[in-house]
Protein backbone atom coordinates (compact mmCIF):
# COMPACT_ATOMS: atom_id res chain seq x y z
CA UNK A 1 0.00 0.00 0.00
CA UNK A 2 1.17 3.46 -0.70
CA UNK A 3 1.53 6.04 2.06
CA UNK A 4 -1.40 8.20 0.96
CA UNK A 5 -3.74 5.20 0.97
CA UNK A 6 -2.66 4.27 4.48
CA UNK A 7 -3.11 7.88 5.63
CA UNK A 8 -6.62 7.98 4.17
CA UNK A 9 -7.56 4.71 5.85
CA UNK A 10 -6.13 5.93 9.15
CA UNK A 11 -8.11 9.17 8.85
CA UNK A 12 -11.28 7.18 8.21
CA UNK A 13 -10.65 5.01 11.26
CA UNK A 14 -9.99 8.06 13.44
CA UNK A 15 -13.14 9.75 12.16
CA UNK A 16 -15.19 6.62 12.83
CA UNK A 17 -13.75 6.41 16.33
CA UNK A 18 -14.58 10.06 17.00
CA UNK A 19 -18.08 9.55 15.64
CA UNK A 20 -18.62 6.48 17.81
CA UNK A 21 -17.47 8.32 20.92
CA UNK A 22 -19.73 11.26 20.10
CA UNK A 23 -16.97 13.86 19.86
CA UNK A 24 -17.80 14.86 16.28
CA UNK A 25 -21.00 15.11 14.35
CA UNK A 26 -21.51 12.90 11.31
CA UNK A 27 -21.67 15.65 8.69
CA UNK A 28 -18.29 17.09 9.65
CA UNK A 29 -16.73 13.62 9.83
CA UNK A 30 -17.88 12.61 6.37
CA UNK A 31 -16.68 15.88 4.84
CA UNK A 32 -13.22 15.67 6.42
CA UNK A 33 -12.45 12.12 5.32
CA UNK A 34 -11.53 11.30 1.75
CA UNK A 35 -13.23 8.30 0.24
CA UNK A 36 -11.06 5.18 0.01
CA UNK A 37 -12.21 2.08 -1.81
CA UNK A 38 -11.08 -0.74 0.45
CA UNK A 39 -11.33 -3.40 -2.24
CA UNK A 40 -9.07 -1.42 -4.57
CA UNK A 41 -6.47 -0.91 -1.84
CA UNK A 42 -6.58 -4.59 -0.90
CA UNK A 43 -6.23 -5.65 -4.54
CA UNK A 44 -3.27 -3.28 -4.97
CA UNK A 45 -1.58 -4.77 -1.91
CA UNK A 46 -2.12 -8.33 -3.16
CA UNK A 47 -0.83 -7.34 -6.61
CA UNK A 48 2.27 -5.83 -5.02
CA UNK A 49 2.97 -9.04 -3.07
CA UNK A 50 2.45 -11.04 -6.26
CA UNK A 51 4.86 -8.87 -8.24
CA UNK A 52 7.46 -9.15 -5.46
CA UNK A 53 7.19 -12.93 -5.56
CA UNK A 54 7.34 -13.01 -9.37
CA UNK A 55 10.46 -10.82 -9.44
CA UNK A 56 12.08 -12.96 -6.74
CA UNK A 57 11.32 -16.15 -8.61
CA UNK A 58 12.85 -14.72 -11.81
CA UNK A 59 15.93 -13.45 -9.96
CA UNK A 60 16.55 -16.78 -8.24
CA UNK A 61 15.96 -18.75 -11.46
CA UNK A 62 18.39 -16.49 -13.32
CA UNK A 63 20.96 -16.82 -10.53
CA UNK A 64 20.77 -20.62 -10.53
CA UNK A 65 21.07 -20.80 -14.33
CA UNK A 66 23.96 -18.32 -14.33
CA UNK A 67 22.15 -15.82 -16.56
CA UNK A 68 22.24 -13.03 -13.98
CA UNK A 69 25.18 -11.20 -12.49
CA UNK A 70 23.33 -10.88 -9.17
CA UNK A 71 25.09 -11.88 -5.99
CA UNK A 72 23.85 -14.60 -3.69
CA UNK A 73 23.23 -11.86 -1.12
CA UNK A 74 20.83 -10.06 -3.46
CA UNK A 75 18.94 -13.28 -4.15
CA UNK A 76 18.64 -14.13 -0.46
CA UNK A 77 17.49 -10.61 0.45
CA UNK A 78 14.93 -10.74 -2.32
CA UNK A 79 13.67 -14.10 -1.05
CA UNK A 80 13.33 -12.74 2.48
CA UNK A 81 11.46 -9.65 1.26
CA UNK A 82 9.04 -11.85 -0.66
CA UNK A 83 8.57 -14.08 2.38
CA UNK A 84 7.94 -11.15 4.73
CA UNK A 85 5.45 -9.53 2.36
CA UNK A 86 3.60 -12.83 1.92
CA UNK A 87 3.48 -13.47 5.68
CA UNK A 88 2.17 -9.93 6.22
CA UNK A 89 -0.55 -10.51 3.66
CA UNK A 90 -1.53 -13.73 5.42
CA UNK A 91 -1.77 -11.88 8.74
CA UNK A 92 -4.00 -9.22 7.19
CA UNK A 93 -6.19 -11.95 5.70
CA UNK A 94 -6.45 -13.66 9.10
CA UNK A 95 -7.46 -10.38 10.76
CA UNK A 96 -10.10 -9.76 8.09
CA UNK A 97 -11.53 -13.26 8.51
CA UNK A 98 -11.63 -12.82 12.29
CA UNK A 99 -13.37 -9.45 11.95
CA UNK A 100 -15.89 -10.93 9.51
CA UNK A 101 -16.63 -13.81 11.88
CA UNK A 102 -17.12 -11.40 14.79
CA UNK A 103 -19.51 -9.27 12.75
CA UNK A 104 -21.47 -12.33 11.65
CA UNK A 105 -21.78 -13.50 15.27
CA UNK A 106 -23.20 -10.15 16.45
CA UNK A 107 -26.79 -10.21 17.53
CA UNK A 108 -28.95 -7.59 15.91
Amino acid sequence: MDKSGMDNMLAQLQAASALASGTQNQAKTLDDVKSVDFSEKLKAAVDQVNSTQTETKKLSRDFVSGESDADLHEVMISLQKANVSFQSMIQVRNKLVTAYQEIMNMQV
